[in-house]
């Protein structure tokens, strides 16, 4: 629905607010974790996930845009495993500390070499892989995302590779299931739809309750990593098609 003047004004200064506090949280809290060098992993993830749960709470107070959330009872017994997560939006990768804790990150190497945000994020145990280097990039994440699984962390994916936006399908890559398979881990989908109300490259975040889905575990036992790969992409992009609420016109104006 197109906004009147003053609700765009009022959205626009609600957007404002919540960044300036986002930027500012981001670099004491990045810093901080550096400053923790020295320390085990426990304590510098502290304050990672502190700046997610922050940042969530804040979203609400200021821009009025909150979560609801299904299928926690798949996690509660669990004390790590493999998040595949749809991924529209930096929403996300605040809110998956509310469930997902201790937990490690799959992503593109060229963030660690950002002043403060890199280097914090470092020292958070991420598995940094190069998306350009094919089977390497595979191979990677499995050994090194073994060694988090060891040590009670969830290893954390977005199987798109990249941020898609709302309404839209990325190609799922295999290197999650291919994870399961060699650690015998349980892969847990995830859907969710945050890009409609804080779309990628988008300054305003629209109020409203982004819907969150957590699915039951696949037991990777018996299974081919491609097999898992199509059942967590069958299951999340059923969910999506129940929560999706934009049309595609509306998809168009928010992206």
């Amino acid at each position: 629905m197109k906004q009147s003047q003053p609700a765009s004004a009022a959205l626009y200064l609600r957007s404002l607010a919540f960044w300036a506090v986002f930027m500012l949280s981001t670099l004491v809290l990045s810093v901080i974790v550096v400053l923790l060098f020295p320390l085990p992993f426990r304590i510098r993830y502290a304050p990672a996930r502190f700046w997610g749960v922050m940042n969530i709470w804040w979203l609400g107070k200021t821009c009025g845009l909150r979560h609801e959330v299904e299928g926690l009872e798949h996690i509660v017994n669990l004390h790590s495993g493999i998040v595949l997560c749809k991924h529209q939006s930096t929403w996300e990768t605040l809110a998956l500390h509310l469930w997902f804790k201790p937990s490690a990150w799959v992503l593109k190497r060229e963030l660690l070499k950002v002043p403060f945000f890199g280097w914090g994020l470092a020292l958070t145990d991420p598995i940094a892989i190069d998306r350009k280097a094919g089977r390497k990039a595979v191979e990677q994440l499995v050994e090194q995302g073994r060694e988090r699984l060891r040590d009670n962390r969830w290893v954390i994916i977005f199987p798109e590779g990249t941020r898609i936006a709302a309404g839209k399908r990325g190609r799922y890559r295999i290197g999650g299931a291919a994870l399961a398979v060699e650690s015998a881990s349980p892969v847990i989908p995830m859907a969710h739809n945050a890009g409609e109300y804080w779309p990628r490259r988008g300054f305003i975040k629209h109020p409203g309750i982004i819907k969150v889905r957590i699915g039951p575990a696949i037991d990777p036992q018996g299974k081919s990593a491609q097999q898992i790969m199509d059942e967590t992409q069958q299951w999340i992009e059923t969910e999506m098609e129940k929560i999706t609420t934009l049309s595609e016109h509306q998809h168009g104006a928010r992206t």
